[in-house]
């Protein structure tokens, strides 16, 4: 009887595992004589940059492409992450290590179902992997949504962090009263932005054109709208504690909202307690002497409002701008975290001239050919690998849907990374040459398109320092496609 171990089989029977050997030449594992694996990325967000460096990290040879339709990279870490938290920014540090590598290439102003379709990068690689996130936001679906003065936060984000397609919103924020209808992190980094003060706003990579407008806000009350109560908001006690905290502003929360919460959290989860505790504790308790005169003089608040959901936007006399927005108030049925809110058929109205909806991110296909379940916004996977479509493998928000940190992110990615490398070494992948990037650049030459590389953005991050130690920022952010390609002689 053979050993059990293949190792201690013959030398001619032990060229390759057990597995490869009843495997057809094109699908064996690769090994070190063999093709360097040829991997493409889609994304240079969170999740595209992890799921590359996973797998460079976890194999000697393989080499990886990020693609991204932008010209500069790391996605929702430049564009989402709110200008006043440069500290989670330092991921980008860890992102640039990657990009350095030899055996790594990003590739911008590249988009993919437009440029290069996903089949033609399928042909040119052994394996691709889409982590282009959620370029998209959940509609409100209720009247006067379209009309001038309702922005997604989505949008209103971008605005303020240079997002090339949101640098012309010019939001009017001449009004008294907004309202941001969800009560997530980004809820809290608008109202945030909304609130602070320019002058530190001066000290960020806020882009000017934004700053410019938070200058001339009137903007003096925000209101922080929720569909459920306060155990079940979505922002962590971080963020609640940043706005507790905000210089200038006051919280205004009603204490009846929080009746008997108390008995209720004793068994909670650690962070859902903690979080409870500061919002009772700023709900009830008579604040100290100090503390009392500094919020009665401060010029700006924010309060949250619960257990509302929106109906209607309702427009101003001349129906050419938002006066305010009607809410359903409701109650809750179930409990907990899966608590359901449903109305109670009463109505309120409340004035505003801005509404800023943040009831979520939502991911697009972006290639006929790749599998997708509009309802919940994904490409069907397991474990990353895309169901019906070997070869192909998806991270990040577009795997799982838009939750989570950047760290959980970052788990996510590797874990499809890691199914990608199981599959090569596994011989579940073609093992015959792939020309990977040669290919699509003459594809890319022939269509006129001109990809940016990483010595590019650096050129880009240059221009970008040099304009903002002018200004006494860290940076200012480019956000015209079209100067951009000019600094880089295109």
């Amino acid at each position: 009887m053979a050993p059990r171990c293949w190792r201690h089989w013959p030398a001619w029977l032990r060229t390759r595992p057990p597995l490869a050997r009843n495997l057809p030449s094109s699908r064996r594992p690769f090994s070190t004589q063999e093709q360097i694996p040829q991997i493409c990325v889609v994304g240079s967000g969170p999740a595209g940059f992890y799921t590359a460096q996973h797998l460079l990290k976890h194999h000697p040879r393989l080499h990886v492409d990020i693609f991204e339709k932008h010209l500069v990279p790391f996605g929702l870490v430049r564009f989402g992450v709110a200008p006043d938290h440069p500290e989670v920014k330092n991921v980008i540090h860890t992102f640039t290590q990657t990009a350095h590598s030899d055996r790594c290439a990003f590739w911008g102003n590249v988009m993919v179902g437009r440029d290069v379709s996903v089949p033609e990068l399928q042909a040119a690689y052994h394996a691709l992997v889409l982590s282009y996130g959620a370029e998209d936001h959940q509609a409100l679906g209720i009247p006067g949504e379209e009309l001038p003065g309702v922005f997604s936060a989505r949008a209103f984000v971008g605005w303020y962090n240079g997002l090339p397609e949101n640098r012309e919103l010019a939001p009017d924020l001449s009004c008294d009263t907004a309202v941001i209808l969800g009560q997530g992190n980004v809820a809290l980094d608008v109202a945030r932005v909304l609130l602070t003060c320019p002058q530190y706003l001066e000290q960020t990579d806020i882009t000017e054109a934004s700053l410019g407008a938070l200058r001339q806000s009137q903007v003096k009350m925000v209101w922080i709208v929720g569909r459920r109560g306060p155990l079940q908001v979505a922002f962590t006690i971080k963020e609640l504690r940043e706005m507790v905290q905000l210089p200038g502003s006051r919280p205004v929360l009603e204490p009846a909202d929080f009746l008997g919460l108390q008995d209720r959290i004793k068994d909670a989860p650690r962070p859902r307690r903690r979080l409870t505790e500061l919002l009772l504790r700023t709900a009830t308790e008579m604040p100290g002497l100090e503390e009392a005169a500094y919020w009665a003089s401060a010029p700006r608040a924010w309060g949250l409002r619960f257990f509302r959901s929106p109906q209607q936007v309702l427009p101003s006399p001349d129906g050419q701008r938002t006066a305010g927005i009607r809410l359903a108030v409701t109650k809750l049925e179930g409990v907990g975290e899966d608590a359901r809110a449903v109305p109670t058929g009463d109505v309120e109205d409340l004035p505003c001239g801005l509404v800023v909806s943040s009831v979520g991110y939502k991911s697009r296909p972006i290639d006929p050919s790749i599998p997708f379940d509009p309802r919940r916004g994904i490409i069907p996977n397991k474990e990353g690998r895309v169901v019906g479509v070997p070869g192909l493998y998806c991270s990040g928000w577009v795997k799982r849907g838009p939750t989570g940190v950047i760290g959980t992110t970052m788990n996510d990615s590797f874990l499809t990374g890691q199914a990608l490398i199981q599959d090569l070494q596994a011989g579940l992948l073609p093992s015959e040459p792939r020309p990977g990037y040669t290919t699509i650049e003459a594809l890319l030459s022939s269509r006129g398109v001109q990809p940016v590389s990483f010595s590019d953005w650096e050129k880009l991050d240059a221009e970008e320092v040099s304009r903002g130690q002018r200004a006494g920022k860290p940076r200012e952010k480019l956000t015209d496609p079209q100067e951009m390609l000019r600094l880089l002689g295109r």
